[in-house]
């Protein structure tokens, strides 16, 4: 995935801990946990709207692009 989540640096930036944000965002720790270690597969924009209100932070603070962790497929 090309996409990354420092959610986790948000969340130390702020001293707030993810059982907090996952009450203030109406959401479990554990779907929290999922998007804060890269396996969620989607966000919905409302989650990532609410996420940066309480972080008073902007979405590219928390979804960076770069380089694939994956090896690229080669083609034959």
């Amino acid at each position: 995935m090309a996409i990354h989540i420092t959610l986790d640096v948000m969340l130390a930036k702020r001293k707030m801990k993810m059982k907090y944000l996952a009450q203030q965002i109406g959401i479990t720790e554990q779907n929290l946990s999922i998007l804060k270690n890269g396996k969620a597969k989607a966000v919905r924009f409302s989650t990532l709207d609410k996420i940066c209100e309480v972080l008073q932070c902007q979405p590219a603070d928390i979804l960076v692009y770069g380089p694939s962790d994956e090896p690229e497929e080669q083609a034959e």
